[in-house]
């Protein structure tokens, strides 16, 4: 049995079965020809190029059960056959050879054939599966270029016409094409050549298209007419995540993350992404914060003529636990305890993080504490989320400055008392500042786990402009060496 499709000079072969490749056919032959030398009888199927798809696709998804980073087969390897990336997984299997042995058996049970080859890259990987002496190959970790020294170089997924010049040439396998100076063959051959080479050796990073998982919980829907008016999406959503709610609530999910797919008429699609600061299930919540996304947007939407369909896919879940709701409110959003204040106000506190999130485009930040007292290290940018809050130490710090600079600027001209008293006058940014008020001095010495530095004399001063900075003394005053002076922050 064999596949055929059209290709050029009539109708070609695409696959064939092991007792046609025992007959010496191979795809790509004119299926005239082979009629015409064949004595047995051959069955002739068309191919299926959008089934074949379709199945690869469902054995990536079927492969997941051994590392969520499976990608397909594309156009440069035939798209027969699907890269697994197992770092850091193989020992949830009994180790490589473990690995091997159960992917072989799962697919042998399925009626599935396969070569299969366990390798440092992707290139590598394809090349002994495809083309290496066994249907089974496990390369050793540093053993790849021993391994693809005697493959032919159609095995690096070179093109066609390639192959033929490289065989010219004499350099039929890959050990005779890694042994050739790399600039000839670049300036003959082109940068392609060198670079699949390079990345079966593992000299150059290969990345890899992962399939996605599918989500799942979605709902779509399609129009006779195609749409574009904003309420009309809006009302969509909250229709489609009217459908997803019940199934979230039989599992215990709430959604913590939306993907909303805008397919238009040409074939384009738009999507949104929304995220949520706490777990829901509410359709009018989401279809709030879609409609402040959508008012963001405003004509960069770009619905040219109109979307046919809408999706909405839940790309991110928690656990919601059920929670006794307020009198006469929608048991959807979660609600709170009845006579909570704490509960009413967190919810106000949600609401309002989410509607900023979704108004500025960008998700909320915070800041949390470090283990530091230098200044420029004693915080850091962390992603807000509900009930965490900047966690200071208790004991309670002098004041700091509302804005501290990334880097402290040098001040000039410095008149201070000597040795520990205040600046009373000082040039900064190109301007001579007199100081009016000054508290201090706070003293912060040098960590002793990092390198040494001298220690830093802080000053909270009022010019006579009315300007409040925060500058500091690096190093003690001496005659023969004055002490640096810099300012680190402006207060309010």
């Amino acid at each position: 049995m064999a596949l055929a499709a059209a290709g050029s000079g009539g109708l070609r072969l695409t696959a064939v079965d092991a007792q046609a490749r025992a007959l010496g056919l191979r795809p790509g032959e004119p299926l005239g020809r082979v009629r015409a030398r064949l004595g047995t009888p051959l069955r002739i199927l068309p191919a299926d190029p959008q089934a074949d798809a379709a199945a690869l696709e469902r054995l990536c998804l079927w492969a997941q059960r051994y590392t969520p980073r499976v990608a397909p087969y594309g156009p440069d390897e035939d798209g027969f056959g699907l890269h697994l990336d197992v770092t850091g997984a193989c020992h949830l299997h009994g180790g490589e050879a473990g690995l091997l042995d159960d992917l072989e058996r799962r697919l042998g049970a399925a009626g599935i054939p396969a070569r299969l080859a366990l390798a440092d890259t992707p290139g590598a990987a394809y090349a002994l599966a495809r083309f290496g002496p066994a249907a089974r190959s496990h390369v050793p970790p540093g053993g790849t270029g021993a391994a693809l020294a005697e493959l032919p170089v159609a095995a690096l997924r070179c093109e066609a016409a390639t192959v033929t010049a490289l065989k010219r040439l004499g350099l039929k396998r890959i050990g005779a094409l890694a042994r050739a100076p790399r600039a000839p063959l670049a300036r003959r051959f082109g940068a392609a050549l060198v670079i699949r080479l390079d990345q079966a050796l593992g000299l150059r990073p290969e990345p890899l298209a992962p399939i996605p998982e599918p989500a799942r919980y979605g709902a779509a829907r399609s129009f006779l007419e195609p749409v574009s008016r904003q309420e009309t999406i809006v009302a969509v959503a909250r229709g489609l995540m009217g459908q997803l709610g019940p199934r979230l609530a039989a599992d215990g999910l709430g959604a913590l993350a939306f993907r909303l797919s805008l397919h238009r008429v040409d074939g384009a699609v738009k999507t949104l992404d929304l995220g949520l600061a706490s777990p829901a299930r509410c359709p009018d919540r989401i279809a709030g914060l879609l409609r402040l996304r959508l008012d963001r947007l405003g004509s960069a939407l770009d619905a040219g003529f109109g979307f046919e369909s809408i999706r909405l896919d839940v790309t991110a879940a928690d656990r919601m636990p059920e929670a006794q709701g307020r009198l006469g409110s929608d048991p959807g959003a979660g609600g709170t305890a009845i006579g909570s204040s704490s509960g009413t106000a967190s919810g106000t506190v949600i609401a309002l993080a989410e509607a900023l999130s979704q108004r500025l485009g960008r998700p909320l930040l915070r800041l949390g504490a470090v283990a530091s007292h230098l200044p420029e290290r004693a915080d850091r940018v962390l992603p807000w989320r509900p009930g965490t809050g900047p966690a200071w130490s208790a004991a309670p710090l002098p004041r700091r400055p509302v804005l501290l600079l990334a880097r402290s600027e040098p001040a000039e001209e410095v008149l201070a008392l000597a040795p520990d008293g205040p600046p009373r006058r000082f040039r900064w940014r190109a301007r001579l500042h007199r100081i009016a008020r000054a508290e201090g001095p706070e003293r912060i010495a040098p960590e002793w786990w990092r390198a040494d530095g001298p220690e830093r004399d802080y000053y909270a001063v009022e010019c006579e402009a009315g300007r409040r900075l925060w500058l500091y003394r690096s190093g003690p005053h001496a005659p023969e060496r004055p002490a640096a002076w810099f300012v680190h922050g402006v207060f309010a």
